[in-house]
């Protein structure tokens, strides 16, 4: 199986905070479930952490290579870029990460990059993984606060995700 491909200065286990959410799905593959992560019209659908989503320089809602975009979750308001963004293909695995930022002083300031890969299994099986790093103060907070709200949010995302491709592969 893939790995993300991590910038050294996210590296996790050098990070104020770091999760690591997967699942691994029969009968659905890579190809039906990136349109619904790449595209942010959908997000609100299947994911009830995120509003506000925007882009800064379009309308459009579909995430690209360099795009920037700004949502809210956790009530952080984020600024976001895409830093890799790579459709699955054949036997290549989607990739697709964002570097996060929340301005601010030494007790609010954030810096994070969100990864997704996604990738098909043998057997008619898919993997979809999402890790996220974080440093500043508000990711130490959550680094010792149990359960980590972030881990469980991440896990929120996954499943609805793969529910939300589910229905749309059956549409």
């Amino acid at each position: 199986m893939h790995a993300i491909n991590w910038p050294d200065a996210y590296t996790p286990g050098t990070t104020d905070n770091f999760v690591s959410n997967e699942v691994i799905l029969p009968n659905l593959t890579a190809q039906a479930i990136w349109p619904c992560l790449a595209d942010t019209a959908h997000w609100m659908s299947y994911y009830d952490n995120v509003s506000d989503i925007r882009f800064h320089d379009s309308d459009a809602s579909q995430l690209c290579a360099g795009s920037r975009f700004r949502f809210t979750t956790f009530s952080f308001p984020v600024e976001a870029e895409v830093t890799e963004f790579v459709p699955p293909e054949g036997d290549q695995p989607g990739r697709l990460a964002w570097r996060g930022w929340v301005e601010g002083d030494a007790s609010s300031a954030l810096d994070v990059l969100h990864a997704w890969l996604i990738e098909n299994l043998p057997g008619g099986r898919v993997r979809i993984l999402t890790q996220e790093s974080q440093n500043g103060a508000p990711a130490r907070q959550l680094a010792t606060t149990l359960p980590n709200p972030m881990l469980n949010a991440h896990q929120a995302w996954l499943d609805g995700l793969a529910r939300y491709a589910r229905r749309q592969q059956k549409s």
